[in-house]
């Protein structure tokens, strides 16, 4: 059994999200849909869920009405992702980690980017599957203007101990299936 702390939380973060998952009702994405009403026409950048993930797809397909939404596409390990602009009609296929991407890539730059994730803090941090890719993600939209991280999850997920490193990149907000959750660093 491991005590790799980190290992530790991405598991029991697994099993409240489940828990969660199994649970939950008709309109999750509700609240996630209201805040990106007070967004139209920005670029917005969902994700395709797999797994237990909360799913955004009913949010981003009205999203996708005013204006551009993508999803992510991983071109290789270690690098940052990038994203496909997406409508709920466009022709999909299988990608990487089985996520379904567009066929046609046509590239977008987001400037409100919603992240999945297995555990949340309060305070803007969040844990996912470990291979850093929103981080490095994150990073780069930062470093070339200003981008908006907006956590995806069940209320469920949250954890105010998360083990946290350097190079995690904070979340702007978290949105669950009943709030919207400023984060305060």
């Amino acid at each position: 059994m491991t005590t790799d702390p980190k290992a530790v939380a991405r598991k029991a973060g697994f099993a409240r999200r489940k828990a969660a998952f199994d649970a939950q009702g008709p309109g999750a994405a509700g609240k996630l849909s209201e805040f990106l009403a007070g967004y139209r026409g920005v670029p917005i950048a969902g994700y395709m869920p797999i797994r237990t993930e909360i799913d955004p797809l009913p949010a981003m397909s009205e999203a996708s009405a005013h204006g551009p939404v993508g999803v992510p596409v991983i071109k290789a390990a270690d690098t940052p992702l990038d994203f496909a602009q997406w409508d709920p009609d466009c022709a999909m296929e299988t990608g990487a980690f089985g996520a379904y991407v567009p066929v046609e890539k046509v590239w977008i730059r987001p400037e409100i980017v919603i992240v999945p994730l297995v555990a949340f803090s309060r305070e803007g941090g969040r844990m996912g599957y470990g291979g850093g890719f929103y981080d490095r993600t994150l990073e780069l939209l930062r470093a070339k203007g200003p981008v908006l991280a907006v956590g995806f999850a069940f209320n469920a997920q949250e954890d105010p101990d998360l083990p946290l490193e350097p190079t995690d990149q904070p979340l702007d907000l978290i949105i669950t299936e009943s709030d919207v959750l400023s984060c305060k660093p």
